[in-house]
């Protein structure tokens, strides 16, 4: 049965928010502000918080700053993830997934479903992890960031979830590479 385990404490992770747009700048960006309120609502640090334009290398080199960081443990974009020409979220980040997790994106797309009907076919949200960090790319819209937050993220990155969740097995993320150094 999924609930919190109350004999387990909460563990606050570092959290990156990465807005992407060519329409928007910080001040008028309510999807990234809406995460950072729901980040820090939960407990978990917004470790860091950027505004890049819809370009693969400026979207890619943000997001390999923040994986690269040793301090963060999750980065969630929003914005880019449609089907525009402007929409290269997907593009820019996938490149980096050591492993997809389709099942985000299934989940998303269900939980946007009982919302906004088949429209949820419109969003290429999108998760995966790399050098042991969660990337999830949301849409650009609050009530979509809104949505996967408080239906997905805020459980699955809390300790007490159950029965499992992404902050018990943060630590083993990066198993392969440890196998790789034992072979040599």
């Amino acid at each position: 049965m999924a609930g919190l385990d109350p004999s387990k404490p909460f563990m606050p992770l570092s959290i990156a928010v990465l807005t992407v747009s060519d329409t928007r700048d910080l001040a008028l960006d309510k999807s990234g502000a809406l995460l950072r309120e729901r980040i820090e609502g939960a407990g978990h640090q917004c470790a860091a918080r950027a505004l890049v334009k819809d370009d693969i290398k400026a979207i890619r080199a943000q997001v390999k700053a923040w994986i690269k960081d040793k301090k963060i443990d999750v980065v969630i974009t929003t914005g880019g993830t449609g089907f525009t020409g402007r929409d290269v979220t997907p593009e820019a980040v996938e490149p980096l997934f050591e492993k997809r997790m389709d099942g985000f994106s299934i989940a998303f797309h269900q939980i946007s479903f009982g919302k906004i009907g088949s429209s949820t076919i419109q969003s290429r949200a999108t998760a995966g992890t790399a050098n042991s960090t969660f990337i999830f790319c949301l849409p650009g819209s609050p009530g979509a960031c809104r949505d996967a937050w408080d239906e997905i993220l805020v459980h699955q990155l809390d300790l007490r979830h159950r029965p499992c969740n992404f902050v018990e097995i943060l630590p083993r993320l990066n198993e392969h590479l440890k196998r790789a150094k034992a072979k040599k």
